[in-house]
């Protein structure tokens, strides 16, 4: 979080529920797939939408919307093609994503999951 001449004004919205955790002021534009701490959780970003207003010449970049969904941080992640997903990327029912382990045992461990197979 910066000042605000640096920056945009970036509402946080939960996806779920559609709850407004905030609005807050980023520096950075911030990524579908990448993770942001607000009020010591961790959120995964699954949308990022951008809103305009149009001013004499042009329309011009107001603030971002971001929608959000939290993330448990799992103990278990993979490496897969140079990014880290939840769980034992080996399995045949892991997701290979950063916010969802597998269809079968969402909420994991990976570890003597009877659902595992190679």
């Amino acid at each position: 979080m910066s000042s605000k001449s640096n920056s945009l004004l970036t509402e946080i919205i939960l996806s779920n529920s559609r709850q407004s955790l905030g609005k807050i002021y980023l520096e950075q534009m911030p990524q579908p797939g990448s993770h942001l701490e607000l009020s010591g959780k961790t959120y995964a970003i699954l949308e990022r939408h951008h809103h305009y207003q149009y001013k004499i010449g042009g329309y011009c970049l107001q603030r971002i919307s971001l929608h959000v969904q939290e993330l448990k941080l799992a103990n278990e992640k993979s490496l897969i093609e140079g990014r880290w997903v939840i769980g034992d990327a080996t399995c045949r029912y892991n997701a290979h994503s950063e916010i969802m382990r597998c269809a079968v045992n969402p909420e994991g461990p990976c570890q003597d999951c009877h659902y595992y197979e190679p």
